[in-house]
């Protein structure tokens, strides 16, 4: 994810669209993603179990700035916000009208 600034965030999730939703509508106002207004995402990468993406996502959180750009730039090199493309696409929303529902555990009474 990214802002209008240019400023990285590097993370993983089982659910891009939702996760990205999430984002955008900064639905977490307290979080880094909220404050710093990131709203685009300019990068992702597709993985075939968790623990593969947990360990990607350690590693690029690792890169210097540069690396992290150049590998972005060369799969993105107009800064796109990528989750536009969903929008345009009406296959990416299977059930019309659908509403998301954040999944959050409730605190222990």
């Amino acid at each position: 994810m990214s802002n209008k600034s240019r400023r990285l965030y590097i993370g993983f999730t089982d659910n891009i669209v939702s996760r990205t939703v999430e984002h955008k509508e900064k639905l977490f106002p307290n979080s880094f993603t909220a404050q710093y207004v990131f709203d685009m995402l300019v990068y992702y990468e597709k993985h075939t179990s968790v623990i593969q993406a947990r360990m990607r996502e350690k590693e690029i959180k690792g890169w210097r700035r540069e690396k992290k750009l150049k590998i972005i730039l060369s799969q993105n090199p107009d800064w796109a916000d990528l989750s536009l493309e969903w929008q345009e696409n009406p296959g990416w929303n299977l059930v019309p009208e659908a509403q998301y529902r954040l999944k959050r555990k409730l605190p222990r009474a």
